[in-house]
């Protein structure tokens, strides 16, 4: 049951007492937007961030019995590594997200071992291309520098990453505080998205989100909210 709900022309707060409820309730949002999109032109197509965070809602939703083998799933962002590496975005949502009854989902990755991460990105963009966008669902995560997706502060590409403009599916992303090379889905193609999620959890979190909110400094996740077509729902418990 959500603990409070907090409301801003940007976005719409849910606040849950417990992870797991966290879990259960954005589950159930994001398969009935899926459902939906389904019913509407016979597909769906799903991005999800990796990382520890979204374990309890990957579990949660690949047990509602939709029609997953009418949904592609993508990533938001993705580290230059090996699926076998536990920093493996794609292995994450392989471990989590893939099974149960979402074994029947399509699954298209983002990392292709290449020469250069932007040779890799070009690659992608080509590939995802052909996906039956605009994006349904997006469900993004945060760091408490405010970065989300792969839109780091210190990226060296930053004003190029948080272009709402640009055409690109994919882009290269460098930045020291990322630890390796990454590749992300553009601001463009997350911000269309039919239901834009954030799933952030403990207080550390919550005051980073306020602080980006209220910062004259823009930070990534506000380049995100200001961007998006629709309020995004933010998904929290502590």
């Amino acid at each position: 049951m959500a603990r409070e709900q907090l409301n801003s022309d940007a976005y719409n707060w849910h606040a849950f007492a417990e992870r797991q409820d966290l879990a259960a309730a954005l589950a159930g949002h994001v398969a009935g937007r899926l459902t939906a999109a389904i019913a509407e032109r016979g597909t769906a197509l799903l991005a999800v961030s990796g990382g520890t965070t979204p374990a309890k809602f990957f579990a949660s939703l690949s047990s509602i019995p939709i029609a997953w083998n009418k949904v592609t799933v993508t990533l938001v962002d993705e580290r230059c590594v090996p699926v076998s590496s536990p920093r493996s975005n794609a292995g994450l949502v392989a471990a989590n997200l893939l099974q149960h009854a979402a074994t029947a989902a399509r699954f298209v990755p983002l990392y292709q071992k290449a020469e250069s991460v932007g040779n890799t990105s070009e690659a992608d963009s080509r590939m995802l291309r052909s996906l039956p966008w605009p994006l349904d669902v997006v469900v993004l995560g945060m760091g408490t520098d405010g970065h989300t997706a792969s839109f780091f502060p210190d990226a060296d590409n930053l004003e190029t990453l948080l272009d709402p403009s640009s055409e690109r599916v994919v882009l290269p992303v460098h930045a020291t505080s990322a630890g390796e090379p990454r590749l992300t889905l553009s601001l463009a193609r997350i911000v269309r998205a039919g239901f834009v999620a954030l799933h952030i959890e403990g207080e550390d979190k919550r005051m980073a989100f306020e602080s980006a909110m209220a910062s004259e400094t823009r930070k990534p996740i506000r380049a995100v909210l200001d961007a998006a077509e629709r309020p995004v729902q933010v998904f929290w418990a502590p």
